[in-house]
């Protein structure tokens, strides 16, 4: 057994964890919230220790994990790679230019038949995809209805006041259908459909091929990753969430290429989770993600496990990413382990009935603490003594998966 199969099964005393979150605006605090509290609650339901602590001296926002598991103590340390600021700035754009984006991005999916290929996968996340469209629809047909009556009620006054009745009619119906618009997107934070459209077209914009800025911050986070692989760890976990999965199966593809990745240090894990790869992988300029893909289910120097659920509407449940995009080699494929996190089963019918039409908490549940917990444990993950392959190595693939390919483009090359 050579020095890299090593790393693989020994017991890890010090880790490296890197979050990549999905098309979020949020400042990264949250996650660390969000570790802390359910954290917390699943040691109290699996019987171990764990505890979290800010993070010390500079860098990229995260926390430090200790933990007493299967009696050993394990430290790790985890680090969110932000893009918030990217999406940030793909949203700041007005009303109109958020219709023009509706536009666009029906069109790209719609023309090249990607929706349609889509469809044959999960229903789910297409409804989510769909969702924003109609709900924006709904918003301006409103919007100019409330405008109509405004002008029929000024244009009734014009016997007395004559044609201007017909101009202060325009005024004020344009006036208050904008008003209400903006009254609209003012709600968005409990509506979604702003955030949603935003999400859909910073892809469909460059038709799945990454806009500069954003290759540029991958480049950094492969940096990263790659000073983490030369330090004193037992495991370098990268893991990736919804649209963060595939950030991370292009940054670990590259990193691999440049020879990132020795036999002589830690072990790499990815772990992706509620992915949404399809949505990005089955545009025509997709190219890029398609021959990451092909590379990263290749290699022995990651272990790439991803995890979904078909209680998750807004991922591509037990799909395999790489089958299904059409990419996946006639020989040689060991990537990705697909499995579902079983939410029916690892959450009691209590719980589950409590969370089972919160969509969006949904999606962030493998985050998150289970009640009745299976073999899905973030926390273990992400906190325990073993590494990704080591836990997961072994384990068969649901037998439910998706392996069929679907996508209409499959080019690894412009």
């Amino acid at each position: 057994m050579g020095r890299f199969d090593e790393t693989q099964t020994s017991p890890v005393r010090r880790r490296k964890v890197f979050y990549i979150p999905g098309y979020d605006p949020i400042h990264p605090r949250r996650y660390r919230e969000l570790y802390r509290k359910e954290g917390q609650a699943q040691a109290e339901i699996s019987g171990y220790a764990l505890g979290l602590q800010s993070k010390k001296g500079q860098g990229r926002f995260g926390w430090h994990v200790t933990s007493q598991m299967d009696g050993l103590s394990v430290d790790s340390d985890v680090e969110v790679l932000v893009w918030s600021d990217i999406v940030r700035d793909s949203m700041s754009g007005s009303i109109p230019a958020t219709y023009g984006a509706l536009i666009i991005t029906a069109w790209e999916y719609i023309a090249t038949g990607a929706l349609w290929r889509l469809m044959q996968l999960r229903k789910g996340p297409i409804i989510a995809a769909l969702y924003p469209v109609g709900m924006l629809l709904v918003q301006g047909i409103l919007a100019l209805c409330l405008a109509w009556a405004c002008f029929n009620v000024m244009s009734n006054l014009s016997d007395w006041i004559g044609a201007l009745a017909h101009m202060l009619g325009a005024v004020f119906g344009s006036v208050l259908g904008w008003l209400l618009l903006r009254w609209f997107k003012a709600k968005d934070g409990k509506i979604f459909a702003y955030y949603l459209m935003h999400d859909y077209a910073y892809s469909a914009r460059h038709k799945g091929a990454n806009p500069p800025e954003l290759e540029t911050r991958m480049a950094e986070f492969r940096e990263e990753i790659a000073q983490a692989l030369n330090g004193d760890f037992g495991e370098v976990l990268v893991v990736g969430h919804s649209s963060g999965a595939h950030l991370g199966v292009s940054i670990l593809a590259d990193l691999i290429r440049e020879k990132g990745v020795s036999d002589t240090g830690p072990a790499l894990g990815f772990l992706s989770l509620g992915q949404v790869v399809p949505m990005v992988s089955f545009l025509r300029h997709a190219h890029r993600l398609r021959t990451d893909l092909n590379f990263l289910c290749q290699r022995n120097e990651v272990t790439w496990i991803d995890v979904t659920a078909p209680g998750d509407g807004c991922a591509f449940a037990l799909c395999d990413p790489v089958s299904v995009s059409g990419v996946a080699p006639n020989k040689g494929k060991r990537w990705p382990i697909v499995f579902s996190a079983q939410f029916t089963q690892a959450l009691s019918p209590e719980r589950w009935k409590e969370l089972r039409w919160k969509f969006f908490r949904l999606h962030f549940q493998y985050l998150c603490a289970f009640d009745r917990p299976k073999d899905y444990d973030y926390f273990q993950i992400t906190a325990g003594p073993e590494t990704l392959r080591a836990r997961y190595e072994n384990r068969p693939p649901s037998s439910s998966r998706m392996e069929r390919p679907v996508s209409k483009f499959t080019s690894l090359a412009p």
